[in-house]
């Protein structure tokens, strides 16, 4: 089968590493199922991967991609559930399991036409989603869920700042929130993206670094340094800053006087549990959102994605199709 694998890592040329070739296809084992991968999509992990951060080299080579959404082995639609873990381990919650993984990690991915995952992983696709819109959602949009509902708890009225408009975790963030009744402020240096925001439902978007019309209750903070210092200013006091990434930088001055002084809190939030998954598809059937998708390519042409990703010019996921939909 054709896949795209990691065979090496380069902090500085992370495209040099990314081989699509033609590998074994995957037997599954006990507890295990096979999937047909209709649609997959591309996340920043997959770059970090490349470029040698937070995935050690002997666990190279190996198939790419987080997110799935394909046919089981009876023919069932289905989207890929990407944590591999154990929620036992994690009192309940997959991600806190020690031993966690996300596909990718630790097991080959899906940017290939098959691959194999704990049948418990396997969810039914609703028949309204698209293949391609089922994948667009187990990482980027379930991140942006489970920062939006579980981690900040917030609910109708609240005031939300979603920094980087035009990411997959951003825009699926500014739709929740938006449809959950809160009001949404983006951030963006590109003033296409920041006119996309406002179509997605933000009430108002600004330059990166701007001043906002008031202070915020939340923060969805996935850019890191670039923004961090505006993120604190802009958040009330008693508020809070949702982190889920760090794209431009893992290390900005913490300004710890203003978090004490103003009782912010900032919390860590990382992937979802599958609960979690479920109940963003029921808000979605409820609400009618959808995710915003730049454009879709085969997995032939998957390193012109990569490149399009490391030069921040998509706004909302990119779909790569290893195998034509059949739908």
């Amino acid at each position: 089968m054709l896949a795209a694998t990691a065979v090496s890592q380069s902090a500085t040329d992370p495209l040099s590493g990314l081989v699509l070739a033609d590998v074994p296809q995957p037997e599954p084992k006990p507890g295990w199922s096979v999937v047909r991968v209709v649609a997959s999509s591309l996340n920043m992990h997959d770059v970090w991967t490349l470029r040698g951060v937070g995935h050690p080299p002997e666990r190279l080579p190996i198939i790419l991609g987080c997110d799935a959404a394909g046919y089981d082995e009876d023919g069932n639609e289905v989207i890929v559930y990407p944590v591999i873990a154990d929620a036992d381990a994690g009192m309940g919650d997959e991600t806190l399991d020690p031993n966690r993984a996300l596909l990718s990690e630790q097991h080959d991915g899906a940017f290939a036409e098959y691959l194999t995952v704990p049948t418990r992983n396997l969810i039914p696709k609703p028949a309204w989603l698209s293949f391609d819109e089922a994948a667009c959602l187990p990482v980027a949009w379930t991140t942006a869920y489970r920062m939006l509902f579980t981690q900040a708890k917030i609910t109708a009225g609240d005031r939300v700042l979603v920094q980087g408009a035009g990411g997959g975790v951003a825009s699926a963030a500014i739709k929740l929130a938006a449809a959950a009744g809160a009001v949404v402020y983006a951030t963006s240096r590109s003033a296409d993206k920041r006119a996309e925001a406002l179509s997605w439902g933000a009430r108002a978007a600004v330059g990166t670094g701007e001043r906002l019309p008031e202070r915020v209750d939340v923060v969805i903070e996935t850019v890191g340094e670039a923004t961090w210092a505006h993120s604190m200013k802009a958040l009330r006091p008693g508020g809070t800053i949702v982190i889920a990434g760090a794209t431009s930088g893992a290390n900005p001055p913490a300004d710890l006087n203003r978090i004490f002084y103003l009782q912010q809190r900032i919390l860590g939030s990382t992937g979802c549990t599958r609960s979690e998954l479920v109940a963003m598809l029921k808000m979605m059937d409820a609400t009618g959102l959808r995710p915003v998708i730049d454009r879709t390519l085969p997995l032939t042409e998957i390193h012109k994605g990569f490149q399009l990703m490391i030069d921040g010019t998509l706004t909302g996921k990119l779909v790569i199709n290893p195998t034509p939909q059949q739908q």
